[in-house]
Protein backbone atom coordinates (compact mmCIF):
# COMPACT_ATOMS: atom_id res chain seq x y z
CA UNK A 1 0.00 0.00 0.00
CA UNK A 2 1.09 3.15 -0.59
CA UNK A 3 2.17 5.93 2.21
CA UNK A 4 -0.67 8.17 1.26
CA UNK A 5 -2.90 5.41 0.93
CA UNK A 6 -2.35 4.20 4.11
CA UNK A 7 -2.51 7.94 5.51
CA UNK A 8 -5.89 8.12 4.38
CA UNK A 9 -7.02 4.70 5.72
CA UNK A 10 -5.41 5.44 9.33
CA UNK A 11 -6.73 9.30 8.86
CA UNK A 12 -10.36 7.38 8.32
CA UNK A 13 -9.61 5.05 11.47
CA UNK A 14 -8.89 8.14 13.55
CA UNK A 15 -12.62 9.50 12.91
CA UNK A 16 -14.11 8.28 16.00
CA UNK A 17 -17.49 10.10 16.25
CA UNK A 18 -16.62 12.41 18.72
CA UNK A 19 -15.26 15.32 18.16
CA UNK A 20 -12.43 15.37 20.86
CA UNK A 21 -11.47 11.89 20.10
CA UNK A 22 -10.88 12.60 16.35
CA UNK A 23 -9.00 16.02 16.87
CA UNK A 24 -6.64 14.04 19.43
CA UNK A 25 -5.93 11.09 17.10
CA UNK A 26 -5.48 12.97 14.13
CA UNK A 27 -3.14 15.77 15.89
CA UNK A 28 -1.11 12.33 16.24
CA UNK A 29 -1.31 11.62 12.67
CA UNK A 30 -0.13 14.94 11.58
CA UNK A 31 2.32 15.85 13.83
CA UNK A 32 3.71 12.75 15.09
CA UNK A 33 3.05 9.48 12.43
CA UNK A 34 5.75 10.49 9.87
CA UNK A 35 8.45 10.25 12.05
CA UNK A 36 7.30 7.85 14.51
CA UNK A 37 9.26 4.48 14.53
CA UNK A 38 7.76 0.94 13.53
CA UNK A 39 7.34 0.00 17.13
CA UNK A 40 5.52 3.82 18.24
CA UNK A 41 3.11 3.34 15.12
CA UNK A 42 2.55 -0.51 16.28
CA UNK A 43 0.96 0.98 19.61
CA UNK A 44 -1.04 3.84 17.78
CA UNK A 45 -2.29 1.20 15.94
CA UNK A 46 -3.59 -0.99 18.83
CA UNK A 47 -4.65 2.41 20.24
CA UNK A 48 -6.67 2.90 17.07
CA UNK A 49 -8.33 -0.72 17.93
CA UNK A 50 -9.67 0.35 21.49
CA UNK A 51 -13.23 1.21 21.99
CA UNK A 52 -13.80 5.11 22.00
CA UNK A 53 -15.46 4.82 25.72
CA UNK A 54 -11.99 3.71 26.96
CA UNK A 55 -10.43 6.18 24.72
CA UNK A 56 -12.03 9.28 26.36
CA UNK A 57 -11.98 7.81 29.85
CA UNK A 58 -7.64 7.50 29.11
CA UNK A 59 -7.39 10.86 27.75
CA UNK A 60 -9.84 12.72 30.42
CA UNK A 61 -7.41 11.19 32.53
CA UNK A 62 -10.50 8.96 34.55
CA UNK A 63 -8.68 5.73 33.84
CA UNK A 64 -5.43 4.48 32.92
CA UNK A 65 -4.57 2.10 30.57
CA UNK A 66 -3.29 -1.23 32.31
CA UNK A 67 -0.46 -1.56 29.46
CA UNK A 68 2.30 0.62 30.25
CA UNK A 69 2.86 0.89 26.39
CA UNK A 70 -0.55 2.01 25.66
CA UNK A 71 -0.29 4.50 28.30
CA UNK A 72 2.93 6.21 26.95
CA UNK A 73 1.27 6.83 23.93
CA UNK A 74 -1.70 7.77 25.24
CA UNK A 75 0.52 10.49 27.60
CA UNK A 76 2.45 11.28 24.37
CA UNK A 77 -0.72 12.62 22.48
CA UNK A 78 -1.98 14.34 25.50
CA UNK A 79 1.18 16.04 25.62
CA UNK A 80 1.37 17.10 21.93
CA UNK A 81 0.96 20.75 21.32
CA UNK A 82 -2.17 22.14 19.64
Amino acid sequence: MSDDAELRRLRWRCRRGMRELDQLMLRYLDGRWPAADDAERSLFLRLLDTEDDKLWRWFMGRERPGDSDLDGIVQRIIDLPH
